[in-house]
């Protein structure tokens, strides 16, 4: 079945590993046979790589672009994944579905399920983020009390010496 895409000015595609951008107005594409195609919201740069989940998602990314070098780069996404998991065991779930999809050849559904994993590990940063918060006005309570109890103490030994 054909493929239509809206292909809007400005925007970039990449097709079996090659980029297209339109610069003129905008266009509709009809793709009539299998091709790996991303849009340019689902690509992933190496520059937006600093999390683990979305090495993951890039690893899997240049395997579906770049069919010449899969073998490579599903055993990085392999290794990338184990980590992962290794690290944050709640991604569990999500990670057997990404490998059940791989083992599939499914790389393009194993992409959309590793979207599942970089917005699960956003979830578990902004939490520890909170958490850490949360100690950090916690110990300034507890130091600013302990410093009022310390001052307290002074000013009761100063009275007590004249």
């Amino acid at each position: 079945m054909p493929l239509k895409i809206d292909f809007k000015s400005g925007d970039k595609l990449v097709i079996n590993g090659a980029v297209l951008e339109n610069i003129g107005h905008n266009a509709k594409i009809l793709i009539h046979n299998e091709s790996a195609i991303l849009r340019e919201k689902e690509i992933l740069s190496v520059a937006d790589t600093s999390t683990p989940a979305s090495r993951v998602y890039f690893a899997l990314q240049c395997a579906y672009i770049f069919p010449h070098k899969k073998d490579e780069h599903i055993g990085l996404y392999a290794e990338f994944l184990k980590e992962f998991v290794t690290a944050c065991p709640s991604t569990k779930p999500i990670a057997d579905e990404i490998e059940k999809l791989v083992a599939e050849d499914k790389i393009y559904k194993a992409l959309k399920q590793t979207q599942k994993l970089i917005a699960h590990q956003a979830k578990v940063l902004k939490s520890l983020e909170t958490g850490i918060e949360e100690a950090a006005e916690e110990a300034i309570d507890t130091e600013a009390v302990g410093g009022e109890d310390a001052a307290e103490e002074q000013e009761e030994d100063r009275a007590e010496a004249e």
